[in-house]
């Protein structure tokens, strides 16, 4: 299954109600909103509020990522807006089992990412205990970036074990998705793909972006 998440980020804020209300036509899967605290990455994003606004104008599942040092702290609002994942990352924790373990306990799927610097190795030790396995393909929190290529074999290691182990878990990346980018993405295992710029700047509308990803992808998974 392909699934493409369209990162809010992207999206006009001055037209943001229109532009996220816009993504139940375009049948984006997901609606991905980056939480960056200015500490765990540079910059500083959106929280509570703007999150909850973007949930009233959408019927499209929220998709966290809480690029935060502290992500137990976010999950007390988090639970009130019944996000359907919960991403955080593995280098800001100290035990991710259990931080996946309360995830799932507020009624969400638990969702680990690392950065690119991070071994693959280091998140297929969690696929267990994980809903969304989540490979960074950029340096988090850093805009204007390009896709990481040399991240394929990272995403082909954690796909392999996911098959071997008979997982069910997503296999999510985001960093440079666009039309080209998520072919050797979804070549490699990858099965969800958040992309802003590729969704919210397509001239053709959000519809026809998101199904151009779609149609790529999935010929990338055919071949």
């Amino acid at each position: 299954m392909i699934r493409i998440a369209a990162s809010v980020l992207a999206a006009d804020f001055a037209r943001l109600g229109e532009e996220v209300a816009a993504l139940d036509d375009a049948k984006a899967d997901l609606i991905h909103c980056d939480v960056m605290d200015g500490s765990f990455v540079p910059s500083i994003s959106f929280g509570a509020d703007f999150i909850a606004a973007v949930s009233r104008c959408s019927r499209v599942p929220l998709d966290v990522h809480l690029m935060v040092r502290d992500p137990v702290s976010q999950f007390g609002f988090l639970e009130r807006l019944r996000p359907h994942i919960i991403s955080f990352h593995l280098e800001a924790v100290d035990d991710p089992t259990a931080v996946a373990h309360e995830i799932r306990s507020i009624g969400a799927l638990a969702g680990v990412a690392i950065k690119p610097a991070t071994p693959g190795g280091r998140l297929v030790e969690l696929l267990p205990h994980i809903d969304v396995a989540l490979v960074m393909t950029v340096e988090p929190g850093l805009g204007g970036q390009h896709f990481m290529g040399e991240m394929i074999p990272k995403i082909s290691e954690i796909a392999t074990a996911i098959r071997a182990g008979g997982l069910s878990t997503m296999l999510q990346v985001d960093g440079g998705i666009d039309v080209e980018t998520i072919r050797a993405a979804a070549a490699a295992g990858a099965d969800t793909f958040v992309a802003g710029t590729a969704v919210f700047g397509h001239r053709a509308g959000l519809g026809a972006a998101v199904d151009a990803l779609r149609v790529n992808a999935r010929a990338a998974v055919r071949n």
